[in-house]
């Protein structure tokens, strides 16, 4: 529907939070409409048009450009708010504009293929609160472009596919979006999409964040000659924030391995990601997976109530048959090479949950009277525990052979389970292959702290609020690691420095301890020349940098 005379309700910031709209920096707006409008007779839609800021923009440079000062420059938008679009069409007005701004949502809008730029910032809503209508609509209109969708797509990956069906031929499109463009799994089909369809794909990148209201990573996507694809490589370009982009800085072409798959090799120089590759080529270093399966922990519902320091068993009466070992909540306390039982012993001492309550047959009249408290207090209720018989028996999974950290502030960790604990779901599991469980055990925790391991963390993970490297399971399984047959090939050298890396860790100096560890896998084993390990730990450094500044900047 177009937009009516009278203004309907006030727009406000919840209601702009929950539609996914945030508004985009002035240098950001400017810089993506000079790259896209390049002629004055050039066509131009927004699809989320929110305050008009990208079609002002559009107005002035096609001004600019020279269109005729007789006619009204023409720009065109789809605005979901009602309020928002009569806002656009005024602010177009002032800047001297003809705004055709339409009120609907946009995956409602049949694709016409007649813009020469589509430029925005599409609304972005996670996928727990992009639910109902909205998902189906917008997976249904990805469809269209033979782009399918998984449903933990959040609402920018269908708007980025459904707006480039709106270019004509040799189009260009210009967008804001999260950096999870660069990183998830669920954008792989957008990923293939663009580099399949257009000619020329280019990306800017920030080591900031430039979006004040928000604390997310975003990428500039160029993609330029809709249509014309496909293309092999795309330019990467590296900005400190919003006012580098007037710098000019020319990118670096970039060739991935598989359009769909993870692009944060693009931020690695080639001179670190050409002796990863020949690592792995080479057998050297290969995936986690093929030393065994990463799975997530056990899911209680309601920590609080199934996790139990020993101080709360004795309270409570609740005799060992009733009970678990279990590595607590969190994994601050696995940073080293091994969780020991009196490690965990230590820890339970100190007050953590070092007991899983799970009765195995008929509970103890101590555990229960702990069950019908549990009752009483409805954790039965939660979603876990109600979908399970009996509610307070958790699904059980046998102890790991290692535990793998999956948020950290600074690098993934596996430590050996000598312990013997069950893990929840704040850490995953690490199951070995039988023929690479003892040697696994034993030292891959030692051999994963090494410079290869820690750069390639950066490039599976994914950055999260903070500067937290969050890995998941499926990331793992490609993780790159030394490989059993290098990992036995040094055994003795590495046993030699455990002590001491144990000690290092446990005074929280990583970077000695990859040092060490880096001489008897990479240098004495002329893995690697000097001056190729030096461009590893670079991009390593480089890149959790990026992740912790980004963390920090913009608060």
């Amino acid at each position: 529907m177009p937009v009516s005379a009278s203004l309907p309700h006030a727009d406000t910031a919840e209601l702009r939070k929950a539609r996914g709209a945030f508004f985009t920096p002035s240098l950001i707006t400017r810089f993506l409409t000079d790259w896209a409008i390049r002629s004055a007779g050039d066509r131009v839609l927004e699809p989320s048009a929110g305050d008009a800021a990208f079609l002002v923009e559009a107005v002035r440079r096609l001004q600019d450009l020279g269109h005729d000062a007789a006619i009204l420059p023409v720009v065109e938008g789809v605005e979901i708010h009602e309020h928002s679009a009569h806002m656009a069409a005024a602010r177009v007005g002032e800047a001297g504009g003809d705004p055709r701004i339409t009120v609907s949502d946009f995956f409602l809008v049949e694709p016409s293929a007649e813009y020469t730029a589509v430029i925005g910032n599409p609304p972005y809503i996670r996928y727990q609160d992009f639910t109902g209508e909205s998902r189906a609509r917008s997976r249904e209109a990805a469809l269209k472009a033979g782009v399918a969708l998984s449903g933990l797509a959040s609402s920018w990956a269908a708007f980025t596919v459904h707006s480039a069906l709106f270019l004509e031929n040799g189009g260009r499109l210009g967008l804001v979006l999260p950096a999870e463009l660069l990183s998830v799994n669920y954008a792989s089909s957008v990923r293939r999409f663009l580099f399949d369809r257009f000619r020329n794909v280019e990306l800017v990148l920030f080591e900031e964040q430039v979006f004040p209201e928000v604390e997310a990573d975003v990428v500039l996507l160029l993609a330029e000659g809709f249509n014309e694809g496909p293309t092999d490589a795309a330019v990467i370009r590296q900005a400190r924030n919003a006012e580098d982009l007037l710098s000019g800085a020319v990118g670096q072409r970039w060739v991935p391995l598989d359009p769909a798959g993870k692009w944060t090799a693009s931020l690695v120089d080639s001179a670190a990601l050409s002796p990863l590759i020949e690592l792995r080529s080479s057998g050297s270093f290969t995936a986690l997976e093929s030393w065994g399966d990463t799975t997530l922990g056990m899911v209680t519902g309601n920590n609080g109530y199934f996790a139990l320091s020993p101080a709360r068993v004795q309270e409570l009466g609740i005799p060992r048959k009733d009970l678990l070992p279990l590595s607590p909540p969190g994994s601050s306390h696995l940073r080293g090479l091994a969780l020991t039982k009196d490690a965990l012993a230590k820890l339970g001492e100190d007050g953590k949950s070092t007991y899983l309550f799970r009765p195995k047959g008929e509970p103890s009249p101590e555990a229960a009277a702990y069950i019908e408290a549990g009752h009483t207090a409805g954790v039965d209720r939660a979603y876990k525990c109600r979908v399970r018989t009996p509610w307070y028996r958790v699904p059980l999974l046998r102890p790991a052979d290692l535990f793998l950290t999956c948020m950290n502030a600074d690098t993934a960790r596996l430590t050996t389970n000598v312990a013997g604990a069950h893990h929840l779901n704040s850490v995953h599991g690490v199951y070995l292959e039988p023929e690479t469980r003892e040697l696994g055990r034993t030292l891959l925790p030692l051999a994963s702290l090494n410079s290869v391991t820690l750069l390639n963390a950066e490039m599976v993970g994914r950055s999260y609020g903070g500067g937290i490297l969050k890995i998941e399971p499926r990331e793992a399984d490609v993780w790159l690691m030394p490989s059993p047959e290098l990992v036995a090939k040094h055994a003795e050298s590495l046993h030699a420095v455990r002590k001491r890396v144990a000690q290092l860790l446990q005074n929280g100096k990583l970077l000695e301890t990859v040092a060490l560890v880096d001489q008897i896998l990479l240098v004495d084993s002329g893995e690697l020349i000097p001056e190729q390990l030096k461009n590893i730990r670079e991009a390593h450094r480089s890149l959790s940098q990026r992740r912790m500044t980004r963390s920090t900047s913009g608060r």
